[in-house]
């Protein structure tokens, strides 16, 4: 009788392990296409450099003929703040102001007061915002490119991956490294520079800062850009280990990394006034070496190729690794840039750890935060959490299932954005014009058309309908999600193009207006869309774009495009 109970025991035991190990890969599988979808994203915004070179050496005819919309285009872009203190001053504080009110310099306890109002969603006035932006600098510029610290009995050092703007995992961080105490002392925060801040204003930060802080918006961006770009590009410890936020690169020099001018570059995507589009394609050592550490990602394979999945950066193997901590006497590099399922990912034989520490990044439980505690003698510990929210009792099947069904959303927006490009390539492969194709034509297609590298096959069943005999009704992939609210006047192949290319639009006509109203006249705007058009040989007739209206509200135009999704192929 024990052994039958025994025996039924280790069957339910294994078919529960089996069990977990599917949605296990169901949900590895479902964060590679969250993470496949945010590189290809960030390709698309490395390549607007080269939309910004064509805007350049397009500049100077558009000036000749029209001098003030060449200023609206170009010009006003690039203007700074010659007295930056003195608009500081200029900021008054009200006395109806109830939040902190900060005194320099910092104290521990002066920030405890600023955690508490941010955790009670309070709003720091803009003049303290600017006071802190400028005490930061002050305290950046006496740094050097490569930072030096050490542990020590009394020291626990803290490094912390990307956080992607979570306040609530960075408070979490803080509250964990102190120990529940206000502020402790002996721990030392680790960070380096991530993003160029003309990168991280891509991303909705600009909206945001903008929203909170109106008038003074515009001003705490400015100086906030120079902040940026003097954070350090790396930190070393105990001479042993290397934090940076990307990676390395078969020619990565510590040496000329201490002696650039880190300042200087501003952005990866915005060239200089009066840069050629050569600029970009043969960048200076310097310029090459931050972008290998911003950027590049480690790899299984030997070697040291071209970051073709971000489109910056490279990846590297094992061997340049090694090579690089032993011309360095270094035994380790600790790097973000990438999310993982369980917060950090050790690889390289133990020489490359990757730490991320934005928890529930692509989704509601996608994944585990992580920051890392170094303490004294070379002992690395890692903690792992995750933000509390609903989803915390949900059961990870649920989870899994609404992480997959989030992926196929944006798989289907990606679709209905190449709506004709599909259509058109279909029909080449539809021979017997049935309005079916294969299984691995349709696939094919797919990835050619959107141009990402996804397991379309395996994908197929919930984003097309397939018929007894294993052929696709390529229509079908149409049925149940739209582009809604677009202008009446506008054509299918125009909506298409002005919902796939939004995000793009919405970048260039920020960068050219510069009061942020959402305003622009129909002058700006048609001039942008000839350049843009031209750049990426968009084939719309312009008769189109002329007939939208002669002043355009920017923000309610991006808004009218949006897919609506009737119904999902996924099992509730």
């Amino acid at each position: 009788m024990v052994d039958k109970v025994v025996k039924a025991a280790l069957v339910i035991q294994k078919r529960y392990r089996g069990y977990r190990a599917r949605l296990k890969a169901r949900e590895y599988c479902a964060l590679a296409i969250f993470q496949s979808l945010e590189y290809a994203d960030e390709q698309r915004q490395m390549q607007l450099s080269s939309i910004f070179s064509f805007m350049l050496e397009n500049y100077t005819p558009i000036y000749k003929e029209n001098r003030v919309l060449g200023d609206q285009l170009i010009g006003n872009n690039f203007r700074e703040f010659q007295d930056r203190q003195y608009n500081v001053e200029m900021v008054q504080v009200p006395q109806s102001y109830n939040g902190p009110r900060l005194k320099f310099p910092f104290t521990f306890s002066d920030i405890d007061v600023l955690i508490r109002a941010y955790k009670n969603q309070q709003v720091l006035h803009a003049h303290y915002v600017l006071e802190v932006l400028f005490e930061t600098k002050k305290a950046l510029k006496k740094m050097p490119n490569l930072t030096y610290t050490n542990s020590s009995p009394f020291k626990d050092i803290t490094i912390c991956g990307d956080l992607h703007g979570h306040l609530d995992d960075l408070l979490l961080v803080f509250h964990k490294m102190s120990g529940g105490q206000k502020y402790s002392p002996v721990c030392h925060f680790v960070g380096t520079k991530a993003l160029p801040e003309k990168e991280v204003r891509l991303y909705g930060f600009s909206k945001e800062v903008l929203h909170k802080y109106k008038v003074h918006g515009r001003k705490i961006l400015e100086v906030l850009e120079e902040v940026y770009s003097w954070l350090p590009v790396g930190t070393i410890i105990d001479k042993q280990i290397l934090v940076v936020h990307g990676g390395i690169s078969e020619s990565t020099d510590l040496n000329l990394l201490n002696r650039i001018q880190r300042s200087k570059l501003k952005s990866v995507l915005m060239p200089p006034l009066g840069a050629s589009r050569n600029r970009l394609t043969n960048l200076t050592d310097s310029d090459e070496e931050i972008i290998d550490l911003l950027w590049s990602d480690p790899k299984g394979k030997n070697g040291c190729y071209p970051n073709t999945s971000r489109g910056g950066g490279c990846y590297f193997g094992p061997d340049v690794t090694a090579k690089f901590l032993n011309k360095y006497h270094l035994k380790m590099i600790i790097r973000s840039h990438e999310c993982k399922p369980d917060g950090y990912d050790i690889c390289h034989d133990g020489k490359v750890i990757t730490v991320f520490s934005a928890s529930n990044y692509y989704e509601d439980s996608s994944n585990r935060g992580a920051y890392i505690k170094l303490v004294y003698g070379m002992m690395l510990r890692f903690f792992q959490y995750r933000v509390a929210g609903a989803s915390c009792l949900i059961q990870l099947s649920q989870r899994i299932h609404t992480l997959e069904r989030s992926t196929i959303r944006i798989l289907k927006a990606k679709i209905i954005s190449r709506r004709s490009d599909l259509i058109s390539a279909f029909y080449l492969r539809d021979y017997s014009k049935s309005g079916k194709i294969s299984v691995a034509q349709w696939a094919f297609t797919v990835e050619n058309t959107l141009g990402l590298n996804l397991p379309w096959r395996a994908l197929s069943p919930h984003l097309v309908n397939i018929d007894s005999d294993g052929n696709v009704d390529y229509m079908s992939c149409f049925e149940d999600v739209q582009i809604e609210n677009s202008p009446e006047k506008m054509k299918t192949p125009l909506i298409e193009t002005m919902y796939r290319y939004r995000s793009d639009l919405k970048l260039i006509f920020n960068l050219i207006h510069c009061d942020h109203s959402g305003l622009i006249s129909m002058k700006i705007f048609l001039a942008m869309w000839k350049l843009f058009s031209s750049h990426y040989s968009v084939c719309i007739d312009d008769s189109q774009i002329d007939e939208l209206a002669n002043t355009m509200d920017l923000n309610e135009f991006f808004k009218t495009f949006y897919v609506v999704h009737k119904h999902d192929k996924l099992n509730t």
